[in-house]
């Protein structure tokens, strides 16, 4: 059974690979990173044969073994992401391009605009992978039977609010402005009999850290059940704790609700003020490699020197970076558990979502000597929208600490270059942080594998028996903007 310390254990299993990945060296013979390696390369079979022949061994200790379970657990979960055959994949297409040729899946498969695994020698493909190749295809949005129209968030376009934010900040001198005051309820509901009747779910739902000019007042109203324990304020990926018993052909529900006031963010930078950093120990850690997901591999170097060229400043360094991770196209993306890299992976796969994008940023402003960090949570609207999102913030002397969200990004139509940057030194309001770092551990600490390693937005569940993953129960979240007061 998994030990209490699966968000460590991964991470330092993950880090081996990762830096021999970095230094250009093949996979070592220790059976961990061999069969990491293996699963990466979709062969499935022999890394399950490696890692049966390793847990068979006497004296394997703990925490060597949680490492290998999960390896059989990240090949489980991959195989409900790539999930469709090539028949499938091809159905799907053809509902879209009726008059599909093969030639083109062919093309768009090889390309992996078609985002797939060859696992064992046959192809799956991404559960998701047809509707992203719209976003990633200009080719197949033209061949499509009906127009494309991509779903987008209120946010995603230069509106009134972002003027209402650039406007109090240039009358006020402010940086934290068009604050709102919201009631959230979060809530998980476990599938009936994914527990034995009696048996106690342990559920942990994200809650929001107190930050100053960014979010404050926080006031927790009611939980279900009653008895609940809210992580402390230092928890960087910050929970509440709920327990409840599991009753036959019923769903165990849990849920919190609670209120804050979230204000936009706006810096306004002028590039020939900022200055190098100097000697600043305490951004030390916020310049470093990051194994597994922050690794400065030769690409990542290639990729940066292309994008940087000769500039010296680091605000105009970190436009440019922003930019052209910007111009990564948006998708929908695989489990974040599963990938060895994620910066690596979003600078190689064609598309990235937003965390990917993120640590991918993060990744090079580092390399370039730029501090930066992880920041995510869920955005919401005045209406009925809300997601999943994360974004961070970077370090510009004498500025300090500003926010940047690339995946929102640059909004070259707007008229404002206020507005057109808003993204990088600037944040909206209709955004709820959970997290202030990523693959941390929880307060109280889950006892099994996390079923998110990295991020923290939709919750996570288990009881005694382990882990209970994301194809066993569901989550919701619903936020109010409340009336304005005095």
């Amino acid at each position: 059974m998994p030990g209490t310390r699966p968000t460590r254990v991964i991470a330092g299993a993950m880090l081996t690979l990762a830096l021999a990945a970095a230094a250009g060296a093949a996979p070592t013979s220790q059976p961990l990173p061999a069969a990491m390696a293996e699963i990466d390369a979709g062969r499935f079979a022999d890394a399950t044969a490696r890692i049966d022949e390793a847990l068979a061994r006497p004296g394997v200790d703990a925490e060597s073994r949680d490492a290998l379970e999960f390896q059989r657990e990240r090949m489980r979960r991959m195989r409900l992401d790539f999930d469709l055959t090539e028949a499938e994949a091809k159905a799907q297409l053809r509902e879209r391009i009726p008059d599909l040729r093969d030639e083109e899946f062919a093309r768009w498969t090889a390309s992996n605009q078609l985002e797939h695994l060859v696992i064992d020698g046959q192809p799956f493909y991404f559960s998701r992978s047809v509707s992203n190749l719209f976003r990633v295809s200009p080719e197949a949005v033209a061949r499509r039977a009906a127009p494309f129209k991509p779903t987008e968030g209120p946010m995603e376009s230069a509106n009134a609010y972002h003027d209402e934010a650039v406007a109090q900040s240039r009358s006020s001198g402010d940086t934290s402005v068009a604050p709102r005051r919201v009631r959230v309820t979060q809530s998980i509901s476990v599938n009936a009999d994914a527990v034995p009747t009696g048996q106690t779910v342990r559920a942990w739902i994200p809650y929001p850290r107190s930050l100053r000019g960014q979010q404050e007042d926080i006031r927790f109203v009611s939980s279900v059940p009653d008895k609940h324990a809210i992580a402390p304020e230092s928890t960087m990926q910050r929970t509440v704790y709920l327990e409840e018993a599991a009753t036959k052909g019923k769903p165990t529900t849990f849920s919190i609700t609670y209120e804050l006031t979230i204000f936009g963010q706006h810096h306004r930078i002028d590039p020939a003020k900022v200055t190098a950093l100097g000697d600043r120990p305490d951004l030390a850690p916020y310049l470093s490699e990051r194994a597994p997901h922050i690794v400065f591999t030769d690409d990542l170097r290639a990729f940066s020197q292309r994008v940087v060229g000769d500039e010296k400043n680091p605000y105009r360094i970190a436009q440019k970076l922003f930019q052209a991770v910007d111009r990564i196209p948006w998708a929908g993306a695989r489990e974040y558990s599963t990938i060895t890299n994620i910066s690596d992976y979003a600078l190689h796969a064609g598309h990235a979502d937003c965390g990917q994008q993120t640590l991918l940023l993060m990744a090079l402003l580092r390399l370039n000597g730029i501090p930066s960090k992880w920041q995510s949570g869920m955005v919401y609207s005045d209406g009925s929208y809300d997601n999943l999102h994360d974004w961070g913030a970077l370090y510009l002397a004498p500025y300090g600490w500003v926010p940047m969200d690339v995946t929102t990004g640059q909004f070259k139509d707007a008229r404002d270059p206020d507005v057109e940057w808003f993204y990088l030194g600037g944040l909206d309001a209709y955004r709820i942080a959970f997290n202030d770092d990523y693959g941390t551990d929880f307060v109280p600490a889950k006892r099994h594998f996390r079923s998110e390693t990295v991020d923290s937005q939709r919750g996570e569940v288990e009881w005694a028996g382990g882990n209970l993953y994301f194809d066993q129960w569901d989550y919701a979240f619903a936020a109010q903007v409340l009336p304005a007061t005095r």
